[in-house]
């Protein structure tokens, strides 16, 4: 099964069609996009489209943290800087250079920590919520990507893309509890409502799904073509495919496949709205967020952002984060 945009990925045209037959998600809500290419982030309104705001943000940012207390954490690669900004204004509260290969980010409500990944030194940084000062370093495997926090507080996973594994921490203690060998390449991770983590493998195109307090693998799902994000919504998993432009769907009961929903070209970043009836899709090379129905699998509409949105972690204010 398989669910088409029949639009142009971009311009007016595609826009007054999506204006005229595209139904609004429930509630509206911000998506704060991080844009490489452009070095800025794009303040979208996913109720209605529309770019509300366009920061400047330094360094070609990729990772991305948004909390419900204020604050957007950015991580920019090039300049190995990770600023706290205002989710109102965008001015930068606090900022750190750190020494090494910075990409993704994960926030702990519960202890105020930024967690951010060192792609170069195998290590996650456990950075002060407010100010952004060191506090600890874990241990990883090679090539550390995505970051994730489970909902209850309890585990932070990393997706070790050179070790084609995970490793399992204990988000209090910062101890680690496993390490987890999973398909090739691992990049971005999330975990499910129920508990599970689901871990994107690009290099074997499929899901491995974790369980968090056993380390083991309990199932591997096939999925698209170079998978790159997970998220959550109605019941169920998607996950961006970036080499064929679309977002396969995968339901939580069962792990059968729901088939794929086409997005705009390379996508990327992938969140959920706070009340589960959206899904928000970055396309990096269409400078484009598709929004998804996560109810019906239609598109709800697509929307402009700056250049090379990547939007890596969580982006939509309130979609999972505290």
């Amino acid at each position: 099964m398989r669910w088409s945009i029949a639009l142009a990925r971009r311009g007016p045209e595609a826009v007054l069609i999506l204006t005229l037959t595209a139904a609004a998600p429930a509630a509206a809500e911000l998506a704060y996009v991080t844009c490489q290419n452009g070095e800025e982030l794009s303040v979208l309104d996913l109720d209605t489209g529309q770019e509300a705001a366009r920061w400047p943000v330094p360094g070609k940012p990729a990772g991305v943290a948004v909390t419900t207390a204020g604050n957007i954490y950015t991580v920019s690669p090039d300049s190995k800087t990770v600023r706290r900004m205002s989710t109102a204004t965008g001015t930068v509260l606090a900022s750190a250079v750190l020494d090494g290969g910075p990409i993704g980010a994960a926030y702990d409500p519960a202890r105020n920590r930024l967690f951010v990944s060192d792609w170069y030194n195998a290590r996650v940084w456990a950075l002060d919520g407010d100010t952004l000062a060191h506090t600890a370093e874990l241990q990883t495997g090679a090539a550390p990507a995505g970051l994730a926090l489970s909902g209850d507080g309890q585990y932070l996973a990393s997706a070790d893309r050179d070790a084609n594994q995970v490793s399992i921490f204990d988000a209090g203690t910062l101890g680690l509890l496993y390490r987890v060998t999973v398909g090739e390449r691992p990049f971005g991770l999330r975990f499910a409502p129920d508990g599970r983590l689901f871990v994107a493998n690009v290099g074997t195109n499929d899901l491995s799904i974790v369980d968090a307090a056993l380390g083991r693998i309990t199932a591997t799902v096939p999925v698209g073509d170079r998978p790159y994000g997970v998220a959550f919504a109605s019941g169920r998993a998607f996950v961006t495919n970036q080499y064929e432009d679309t977002v396969s769907v995968i339901a939580l009961d069962g792990l059968t496949d729901e088939g794929k929903i086409d997005v705009g070209e390379y996508p990327e970043g992938i969140d959920a709205t706070a009340d589960g009836s959206a899904v928000a899709v970055a396309n990096w090379f269409d400078n484009t967020i598709t929004v998804i129905d996560a109810h019906s699998l239609s598109v709800l509409r697509q929307a402009d952002t700056c250049d090379g949105p990547r939007a890596f972690g969580r982006f939509l204010l309130g979609g999972g984060n505290q």
